[in-house]
């Protein structure tokens, strides 16, 4: 019995933001994420980690081992460690600490530690701004929706390059180094029909040139279909859940439940009280 209630008890502090307790542990690992951050991106530039590179070193592996006994803490509280560990925040997670122990075997692995990012996400958790937590499970809603959509343009996509490409190599394959061949054409005709315009191949002749404007003004109408169809998703899509706390289920490790949630909508477990 005393080992369950110090379970739940640490479970509520370190995946819910509710209890003062919770709260400040949450914001004191942002606080420490953030650091980490920073030491490896100035770790990347030669000046600095020549004069503090010791600095950085120490820094960084009392940030991995604080985060590593949070991860187990984390497994260890939670009735179903699997499902944790597979699920988005327990794959981050884990991505957040393995650079470092990697690093004593591959050489600048531990520049991989920037994915720690990712787990800045939780301050929309943490600050309770259910309003953010709700559009972007809409957005996920409507990507869902539309991918049948988005497949089909994609492969149409696909087919118009490379016809594009091929009618290009057959213009200027034989005046111009850079048409060199049909994946070389190709290339050109994603990186222009997408307005990127690299500039590293250019048509020569005139007709290529016409058949270029063409495509560049092609561009513009394909890369507003996407759009189209996933703002048209949305706008189909209802968003029912108003209010969201940050519960989180002991038993499948997901969250989005709404602020009288007794029960998990997912896994039917009762929620902490």
């Amino acid at each position: 019995m005393r080992e369950n209630s110090l379970r739940h008890r640490i479970h509520e502090i370190i995946f819910e933001a509710d209890t003062p307790a919770g709260k400040f542990f949450d914001i004191a690992l942002l606080v420490l994420i953030c650091i980490s951050i920073v030491v490896v991106m100035l770790e990347s530039s030669s000046d600095f980690n020549q004069q503090y590179g010791w600095l950085f070193f120490y820094i960084e592996w009392v940030l991995t081992i604080v985060f590593t006994v949070e991860y187990v803490l984390r497994l260890w509280v939670t009735l179903n460690p699997l499902k944790y560990a597979l699920s988005f925040y327990g794959v981050v997670d884990i991505l957040a600490i393995l650079p470092s122990y990697l690093g004593l075997l591959l050489a600048n692995a531990q520049y991989f530690l920037i994915i720690r990012i990712l787990r800045l996400m939780r301050v929309f958790r943490i600050f309770k701004l259910g309003q953010y937590l709700s559009e972007g499970d809409q957005l996920g809603r409507a990507l869902v929706a539309s991918r049948n959509k988005i497949a089909v343009f994609l492969f149409a996509v696909t087919i118009l390059v490379i016809i594009i490409g091929s009618f290009m190599y057959l213009l200027e394959g034989g005046s111009n180094d850079g048409f060199s061949s049909i994946p070389r054409a190709v290339y050109w005709a994603i990186v222009t029909i997408t307005t990127v315009g690299y500039g590293d191949i250019t048509p020569q002749t005139r007709f290529g040139q016409f058949i270029s404007a063409i495509v560049m003004i092609l561009g513009y109408a394909i890369i507003a279909v996407p759009t189209g169809i996933v703002t048209n998703e949305m706008m189909n899509s209802k968003n029912k859940e108003s209010e969201l706390s940050t519960q989180v289920c002991r038993y499948c490790s997901r969250e989005g439940h709404a602020a009288d949630a007794v029960y998990c909508k997912y896994c039917g477990g009762r929620l902490n009280p």
